[in-house]
């Protein structure tokens, strides 16, 4: 009696599984409920058969249908149990309450789906009882199940490859004038559509052709009448047609889809201002998540001005809901009385809408490259206004609830990460576009712009390497860095240094910590990263102003990649060639050396990064005019550093210069860092560098000297500066003279050993034809 069934022999629960929606139609519909024993099978096919031995339907003949649809997944009805339903049906005397029927015809629809090949008498027999059961008398309002059955069996009758034509022909027909009467019914009850859906699409395949243009007709008119449900028709005219007559009809009717589906939106864009007023409209809120979802589903669709801004509508309020997820969690922690469900997220992140995130971006795209001007103008400000909310929205949450609803945080940042690749690929879609020799260097520039400034805001989001990011991202940089307006603009829309220490709307409530700010602190990375590439066409003022006081403070920051990033902008504005007034940039060079060496050298070791100090000064050296100041300065400030350092450890310790990651290494560091510059140091001021460089040598303990004197030796041999190399030589060999002479001595930093260094006597001759051939 009872044999597994597939699931897709019932097209209706393959329609609600697929919609997200799990809700049975009736309150029979329980195929996921536990199955009945076959002993209470067995009795309730019992007692049916008893009601109509007795002329009596009472309400345990009811409970017992009930109980057979409660197995609906491995029920089934054979052809004897069939008839015994028609008698039941069509028995004059039998009294039947209106719940019965819709059940009946349940039971009827699993006989005929369930069954390898049913009888054709037993069809027409059937489709005849139908017809009476669902005629002109009938009350289809007052039970909204009962239309919903009948149309799911007359669409199940037609598509039975062995039912009689006429009797397909009456099932076709009925059907067409149930959709025509009783459209109405289809939006009252929700959970109907998908087995209304469902005897659509089985009539649609049903071996009759002549009736398919006619239950499009009515399926297209019902999604146009008023009260009527407003999306889902369009996907199932991508059925394949051969050619023909039948090819023309088809293109006309998907083309009065699209129009339906346009004057919809249309509708939606008139009655909420272009959806600014849309506040808790429930409507609205559905109506444009069926109209994304459509579209993504039905293929190309011809491009439209409304379908586009609603399908950018939908994308940033209800497939990316941020900005309303952030007011709720701000409101609640705030005091006020709107209570949030911590689910409503999760619930979201397994939604239909959000999970074909994906593919309602692409149709937008779609959608965009074949518009006009003025509508992109619209959807392109909607983009970048949405990436900038969405910076503010997750910033002031983060700081809010980080560390004490992380789980929620974490959820939130999910739907984030999607919109981030939603924005990247639009962005790459206008780039494509615009970014070309079609358009006026203005419009170019404006864009590029734009998508910079957009992709800063939402960079914390980036969580993987994505080829249209990088695409973009090179694109739009070349239009920049090519243009100083371009450069001023993107770099004068960087937060001011106040915006970035100071977060007033916070302070009462959390206390505020720059260098904790992760938000923040990714989108100034991106600003950091992109402003070396047009460095050379930004004026001097405006690096001053802007740049150089978030490059400072950042220098600062305890993650390696964002200090060495404020680093690399040191090194790539003092590389940076000239403005138009050369000595307004060359001053303001000189003037932040000053400041760059004392930033760098206090926060050395421990926060600065030396790698990226290092690269800091060797670009301030090479790049410097001749005897600059701020070299001098630089040299001296090493120097200072070098004894505080060394003085903080035993340098008299053999084992700490034999240890390259002992306490000494940040000594060590500067000290190789000033005999690197002694290669790098303009002639004038190499003396005073030789000079310092003796006096911090001699002091070393004797394994100190060694290493440094090595590494000098290797150096100096293969150097082919013949400028100064003649000079090196003879220092070196002095200085190896003081080192070996200066052994026995006590060593130590404390005090001038100018003094000392000048009473040694000269060196031996002799020991200076061994570092000659060493070098």
């Amino acid at each position: 009696m009872a044999r597994q069934a597939n699931n897709t022999l019932f097209l209706e629960e393959w329609l609600r599984s697929n919609s997200g929606s799990n809700s049975p139609s009736i309150s029979i519909t329980t195929s996921h409920s536990s199955s009945s024993s076959a002993r209470a099978i067995i009795q309730a096919w019992s007692e049916l058969r008893d009601s109509l031995q007795h002329q009596s339907f009472l309400p345990n003949h009811l409970q017992a249908l009930k109980i057979l649809l409660q197995s609906q997944t491995s029920l089934h009805v054979a052809d004897p149990q069939a008839k015994l339903l028609l008698s039941i049906l069509s028995s004059k005397n039998l009294f039947l309450p209106v719940e019965a029927y819709p059940l009946l015809l349940r039971l009827l629809y699993i006989w005929v789906r369930k069954s390898f090949r049913p009888a054709s008498v037993l069809v027409n027999l059937a489709v005849e009882v139908l017809t009476k059961v669902l005629d002109s008398n009938f009350d289809a309002t007052k039970s909204p199940e009962l239309f919903a059955e009948g149309v799911l069996l007359l669409g199940a009758f037609a598509f039975v490859p062995s039912a009689p034509e006429s009797s397909k022909t009456v099932c076709l027909e009925l059907l067409c004038r149930l959709l025509d009467k009783e459209y109405m019914l289809i939006s009252s009850v929700h959970e109907l559509i998908p087995d209304v859906l469902a005897g659509i699409g089985y009539a649609l395949c049903s071996s009759i052709n002549a009736y398919y243009i006619r239950i499009f007709d009515a399926l297209l008119g019902i999604w146009g009448k008023e009260d009527g449900p407003q999306a889902g028709a369009l996907r199932a005219l991508n059925r394949s047609i051969s050619g023909g007559r039948d090819l023309q009809i088809l293109s006309r009717l998907r083309s009065s889809a699209e129009s339906r589906i346009e004057s919809v939106a249309q509708d939606l864009i008139t009655r909420t201002g272009s959806f600014s007023n849309i506040g808790n409209d429930c409507k609205t809120s559905l109506l444009l998540q069926c109209i994304s979802l459509a579209l993504a589903r039905c293929g190309a669709v011809s491009s439209r001005a409304p379908l586009l801004i609603s399908l950018a509508s939908a994308l940033l309020m209800e497939i990316f809901p941020l900005q309303h997820l952030y007011t709720r969690i701000l409101e609640l922690r705030q005091g006020s009385s709107s209570k949030m469900n911590l689910g409503e997220v999760k619930e979201h992140l397994n939604s239909v809408p959000f999970k074909e995130a994906g593919a309602i971006s692409g149709v937008f795209c779609n959608q965009y490259v074949s518009i006009d001007e003025e509508n992109r103008a619209i959807v392109e400000n909607m983009i970048w206004r949405f990436c900038q909310d969405l910076y503010l929205g997750h910033r002031r949450v983060a700081l809010l609830i980080g560390g004490k609803e992380d789980e929620l945080l974490r959820d939130i940042e999910k739907i984030a990460e999607s919109a981030f690749l939603m924005v990247v690929v639009f962005a790459l879609t206008v780039t494509k576009q615009k970014i070309n020799p079609n358009f006026s260097i203005e419009a170019q520039i404006e864009t590029s712009v734009s998508i910079l400034v957009s992709f800063s805001c939402v960079e914390y989001f980036r969580r993987m390497r994505l080829p249209e990011y990088i695409e973009t991202i090179r694109c739009v940089v070349v239009s920049v860095q090519e243009n100083e307006t371009a450069c001023k603009s993107f770099v004068e829309s960087m937060p001011s240094y106040a915006d970035l220490t100071n977060f007033q709307e916070f302070l009462k409530k959390v206390e505020y910590k720059w260098f904790d700010d992760e938000v923040q602190t990714a989108r100034i990375l991106f600003y950091l990263r992109v402003i070396p590439t047009c460095i050379e066409r930004l004026p001097g003022p405006v690096f001053s102003r802007v740049v150089a006081p978030t490059m400072f403070l950042y220098m600062g920051h305890p993650i390696g990649k964002v200090a060495r990033a404020s680093h690399s902008i040191f090194v790539a504005f003092v590389s940076s060639g000239k403005d138009s007034n050369g000595n307004e940039r060359a001053l303001l060079k000189e003037q932040l050396s000053f400041y760059y060496m004392q930033r760098s050298l206090e926060g050395y070791p421990g926060i600065t990064a030396f790698d990226g100090m290092a690269s800091g000064v060797a670009a301030l050296v090479r790049n410097l005019p001749a005897g600059s100041p701020a070299t001098f300065y630089c040299i001296h400030n090493l120097v200072e550093k070098v004894n505080i350092l060394c003085s903080d450890v035993s340098t008299q310790d053999a084992d700490t210069w034999k240890d390259p990651l002992g306490d000494s290494e940040p000594c060590k560091k500067i000290m190789e860092l000033l005999l690197r510059l002694i290669f790098l140091v303009d002639i004038q001021v190499l003396p005073n560098l030789m000079k310092l460089s003796a006096q911090l040598i001699i002091q070393l303990p004797k394994d100190g000297q060694n290493v440094v004197l090595n590494d000098l030796y290797n150096q100096v041999a293969e150097s082919d500066d013949v400028t100064r190399k003649p000079t090196l030589v003879s220092w070196l060999q002095s200085l190896s003279y003081l080192c070996s002479q200066a052994t026995s001595r006590s060593t130590s930093f404390e005090g001038n050993k100018s003094e000392e260094i000048s009473a040694l006597p000269l060196p031996n001759p002799s020991k200076w034809d061994r570092i000659k051939a060493c070098l």
